[in-house]
C-alpha cells in the first residue's frame, strides 16, 4: 500500500436524529453484508449534537461501528458534513438510518466503484421502487426532473443519499447546504470537478421506516429545494 493511501476500504456513514430503535434493527443485518463484502469497512453513525435517545449505547454493541455526535449544529447537513470528515475509506456509502434503504443492495453498489464513478441506489430506473406515499413520491419526482435537468446531470434519482463516492473527491468538497438539500450538492459538485464521472444507478426499493416518523417538513422540504437549485446553478 502506498503512503497516504486510506487503510479502510470502504466508510458508511449513517446520519441519524433520535434512531435508536430502527438501528438495533439494521446494524446487525448491516454489519452481516459488509462482512460479506470480504473487504476492510467502518460504519459512522452521526448523531445529534447531544444524545436524545440509545443512540450510544445501541452503537456500542456492534464492533466497527463507530458513534460521533454532529458539529456546528443538528440538521441533517450537520451529520453529513461531520460524517465525512472522520471517514477513512477509499469509498465512502451514505445510507439512512431508519430502515428505509435495502442494506441487500450495498454489494452490488461495492462492485461498481471505481476512482470516477458514483452509483447511486436508485427509485427510479427499472426496478426500483419507492413506498412513499403519493405526495411525497409526486414531490420527489419533480424534484429529481428539475434538478438534473436544471444542473444538467445525467441521474434519474439526484435526491436519494443512498449513493457511494470515491473517498477523496468527498473529503474535498466544501459543503454548505443545512437540510437534506445537501445530497443534491454532493453529486453536482462532485460530477462539477470532473465531467468525466459516470453515474451507474442501480434499482432499489425505497421503504417506508421501520420505527418512528419522518424529520422532514414539506413546507422546509419546497424552500429549501428551491433556493439551493439557484445557488447551485448559478455558482461558479
Amino acid at each position: 500500500m502506498q503512503a497516504n493511501e486510506p487503510e479502510i476500504e470502504l466508510s458508511m456513514v449513517l446520519p441519524a436524529y433520535q434512531e435508536a430503535d430502527n438501528l438495533r434493527q439494521i446494524l446487525p443485518e448491516l454489519t452481516e453484508v459488509l462482512n460479506s463484502l470480504d473487504v476492510s469497512w467502518e460504519v459512522l453513525v452521526v448523531d445529534t449534537m447531544e444524545p436524545m435517545d440509545q443512540t450510544r449505547e445501541v452503537c456500542q454493541n456492534h464492533p466497527g461501528v463507530v458513534y460521533l455526535n454532529r458539529t456546528d449544529g443538528n440538521h441533517f447537513g450537520d451529520a453529513v458534513r461531520t460524517g465525512i470528515s472522520h471517514t477513512k475509506g477509499r469509498y465512502i456509502l451514505f445510507m439512512d438510518a431508519d430502515g428505509s434503504h435495502q442494506t441487500e443492495v450495498i454489494p452490488q453498489l461495492f462492485s461498481l466503484r471505481g476512482p470516477k464513478k458514483v452509483i447511486v441506489a436508485s427509485r427510479y430506473v427499472e426496478g426500483g421502487q419507492t413506498e412513499n406515499p403519493k405526495l411525497l413520491i409526486f414531490m420527489s419526482a419533480i424534484v429529481n426532473l428539475v434538478y438534473s435537468f436544471v444542473l444538467r446531470i445525467k441521474c434519474k434519482d439526484v435526491s436519494n443519499s443512498f449513493k457511494l463516492y470515491p473517498g477523496k473527491i468527498l473529503r474535498g468538497l466544501t459543503l454548505k447546504s443545512n437540510n437534506f438539500d445537501v445530497v443534491e450538492e454532493i453529486l453536482y459538485k462532485a460530477i462539477r470537478q470532473d465531467r468525466s464521472f459516470e453515474i451507474i444507478e442501480v434499482p432499489s426499493v425505497f421503504k417506508e421506516r421501520i420505527f418512528g416518523q419522518t424529520k422532514r417538513n414539506l413546507i422546509v422540504f419546497m424552500i429549501t429545494y428551491v433556493f439551493s437549485l439557484l445557488k447551485l446553478r448559478f455558482s461558479r
